[in-house]
């Protein structure tokens, strides 16, 4: 059985965009036994992931298809480098990329004719067009959490509560300033939920919020720098400061659904559902192909097994959600972010290129009124 098949497929399907990005391309004859058959011929390939699962997923990939791939963890700004250096050099290694920062991948990659994206044309009626172009292989949540051994229950209900005094230095998150996803949320919630942060302050206080800033958002973001939250430079760092079974302090943190798979281990990880406005955000991972890679079928082939439920089963225990909408999450997956996917903002790529150019300007922002 797989949970809120539904709630996945209803919260993708609510975000209308429009990619502005060098279209995916759909094979109108697809067969795939003749794209097995022809990356067989091929040379090996090399992935490049963020997940270390793609390690295991380069392997299982390479028994089920006989066809040599080879994961490798890098994370994106270094995936980035690499891709575009031997674009440059005309010496193609990596020859498929699951990259998780969808502003660069647009700008950098895509924009530049580094890399393509490539959409399997016998899935795409289960993918929702807005992940079509470029592809978006997954969708990685980023939840508020708390630690259940201290609280019944998520001791915040609003964003707004971690700007007050009661959570000074109690919230643990990674560094913006050394993450960049965390500037592209501040940039999508202003450019699409602003008012919902507004409506949030509201609720929470019973009068308009009043501020001198731009935005909403960016008199949420101010108050929450200023309000001394816990910076680290792993979500590992942030979940241990959160649910560690010892503490006595109590903190609410921004993670990734994959830190609640230390619950079995003995940690104490509770997801924050009903948060006015959000119980966290989604951030793709784009699907891209090098172009001049010698082995272009087996970097297609690769493609087309992580838009499998085969393919994402690594990722998906995970919280991670699969764009193709046959493809759920497992009912052990450990967050249950699954329950409560309408709660989460999707990330809306008709903005990517906007996200990429501000985020010096959120990172202005955030360092001029962040107080340790």
């Amino acid at each position: 059985m797989r949970i809120s098949r539904t709630l996945i497929s209803s919260l993708m399907l609510s975000v209308a965009v429009s990619l502005g990005a060098t279209s995916a391309v759909a094979e109108e004859a697809f067969d795939l036994n003749a794209l097995i058959e022809a990356a067989k011929k091929e040379a090996p390939i090399t992935v490049y992931n963020s997940s270390g699962k793609i390690v295991a997923q380069a392997k299982t990939f390479s028994e089920k298809y006989g066809v040599q791939a080879t994961g490798i963890k890098a994370n994106a700004p270094t995936t980035l480098e690499i891709a575009i250096r031997e674009a440059q050099a005309n010496n193609i290694k990596a020859d498929v990329m699951i990259l998780l920062d969808a502003p660069a991948g647009i700008s950098q990659l895509i924009e530049t004719g580094y890399a393509e994206s490539w959409l399997p044309a016998d899935l795409a009626k289960d993918i929702p067009e807005i992940f079509q172009n470029p592809l978006v292989v997954y969708q990685e949540p980023t939840v508020w959490s708390y630690n259940t051994a201290l609280n019944d229950s998520c001791p915040i209900t609003n964003i707004w509560q971690l700007t007050e005094a009661k959570w000074k230095g109690k919230v643990a998150m990674q560094d913006p300033l050394g993450k960049p996803s965390y500037t592209d949320w501040f940039n999508q919630l202003e450019a699409h939920a602003d008012k919902k942060i507004a409506d949030a302050y509201q609720a929470l206080y019973g009068k308009p919020l009043e501020t001198g800033e731009d935005s909403a958002t960016a008199a949420w973001v101010k108050a929450l720098a200023a309000n001394s939250p816990l910076l680290t430079d792993s979500d590992s760092s942030a979940a241990e400061a959160v649910g560690a079974p010892d503490t006595k302090e109590n903190f609410v943190g921004m993670l990734s659904t994959a830190k609640f798979r230390d619950n079995k281990d003995g940690m104490k990880l509770g997801l924050c559902a009903g948060i006015n406005p959000y119980s966290g955000w989604n951030y793709p991972s784009l699907g891209l192909i090098a172009k001049g890679t010698k082995s272009p079928n087996a970097a297609k082939l690769f493609i087309h097994y992580m838009m499998t439920e085969e393919g994402m089963a690594a990722q998906a225990i995970d919280g991670k959600m699969s764009t193709n909408t046959t493809v759920g999450l497992p009912d052990g997956e450990p967050s249950g972010v699954g329950k409560i996917a309408d709660q989460i903002q999707s990330y809306n790529a008709s903005t990517g290129k906007a996200d990429w150019e501000a985020r010096q300007d959120w990172q202005d922002l955030w360092s001029l009124n962040y107080k340790k």
